[in-house]
């Protein structure tokens, strides 16, 4: 299950299972009120019959005097439960009933500890209901993520063919006349292309396992390069010493591609990117726009241009967490943006 497949299912089981549960807890209390009266209900119920047929058990009696203080036949809650009832052929005296709180809180207790097990008992069926649920809400979704997912490969999968075909004759064009400019652009517009279906292909699935050494002053210096050819107006300057490190060199490749292409392509006329690296983190920074929502630019399909898709720096985010780098923007508007990659997992000591 895909990430934001497993979000979706979890939010569809806690909203469904906290509704379910709140309206649990709404009837068990009630239930639990109605329940904690029949009690005193039937404390009553035994006065009387103490009264009338002087069996009373657990109660306590004792006569009082009559006057108009002492209702008779209601159920005094004040302390101990007790009550005053009249006494045949005896006008001047009533009978006293009384039963000890502290065996009213034992039953009262018992009856919530009875409650509480039913609630359990309950919840554990509404968890299970609520994760049938949240399944049957799933399926269709992911029938429809895996059928667009499926379309797009289709899509990219047919793109290799004419993508190969231009190289080729791109290639072969160069043997014939020589280094031309034009046909530089061609090749880069291609790369461009080439980066877009990378993208998308990092997007739909997991980054490989597999791991290697390289340079990333070397990896830097092609980049810099390929993307210096594609933005002529912006300096790109490295000043990256050797550092060495292990990872899957694609995913980091791509990470890379992505930063470095949004410097360039929202950056300002005759603008510049300036890549750094102080201890383990790595910076690159330019003299752009600016970002008005830093938070947000992870988000898949944000994006505060009218270029692009959105998905860049979504892409980013996550190379980075399965790579395990750290990353963090810093953006003022106007002014530029930097954005910095903790490697300190990924670089090689000696």
């Amino acid at each position: 299950m895909k990430r934001y497949e497993l979000e979706s299912f979890l939010k569809s089981f806690f909203i469904f299972f906290i509704l379910l549960e709140i309206l649990l807890a709404i009837n068990f209390w009630n239930e639990y009120r109605v329940k904690k009266v029949e009690i005193e209900e039937k404390i009553h119920v035994e006065m009387k019959l103490c009264a009338y047929t002087i069996q009373c058990d657990g109660l306590q009696t004792d006569f009082v005097d009559k006057d108009k203080d002492k209702e008779e036949n209601i159920l005094y809650k004040s302390g101990d439960f007790y009550s005053y009832f009249q006494v045949p052929t005896v006008d001047k005296y009533l009978m006293k009933v009384s039963y000890p709180r502290t065996k009213y809180l034992q039953r009262v207790n018992r009856l919530g500890k009875m409650i509480e097990y039913k609630f359990m008992l309950y919840s554990l069926f509404a968890a299970l209901v609520s994760l049938l649920f949240a399944i049957y809400a799933l399926t269709p979704l992911r029938k429809a993520l895996y059928l667009n997912e499926e379309f797009v490969k289709d899509i990219l999968h047919d793109f290799n063919t004419p993508i190969s075909s231009m190289k080729i004759n791109l290639s072969l064009f160069r043997r014939e006349i020589g280094e031309n400019q034009k046909i530089q652009r061609l090749e880069n517009n291609i790369e461009s292309i080439l980066a877009l279906q990378n993208n998308l292909q990092a997007f739909l699935k997991d980054i490989p396992t597999q791991t290697e050494d390289f340079a990333l002053d070397a990896l830097l210096d092609n980049r810099i390069g390929y993307f210096m050819t594609l933005y002529p107006d912006i300096t790109y300057q490295s000043e990256i010493q050797e550092v060495t490190l292990k990872c899957n060199k694609d995913a980091f490749t791509r990470i890379l591609d992505n930063l470095l292409s949004n410097a360039g392509k929202y950056n300002k006329a005759h603008g510049r990117v300036l890549i750094t690296m102080n201890d383990t983190v790595l910076s690159i920074a330019d003299t752009g726009k600016g970002i008005k929502h830093p938070q947000k630019i992870f988000r898949r399909y944000y994006k505060e241009q009218d270029r692009g898709i959105g998905i860049g720096l979504h892409i980013v985010q996550k190379l980075c967490i399965e790579l395990g780098i750290g990353i963090k923007v810093e953006s003022n508007l106007q002014k530029g943006t930097t954005i910095f990659l903790d490697i300190v997992s990924l670089v090689e000591t000696a």
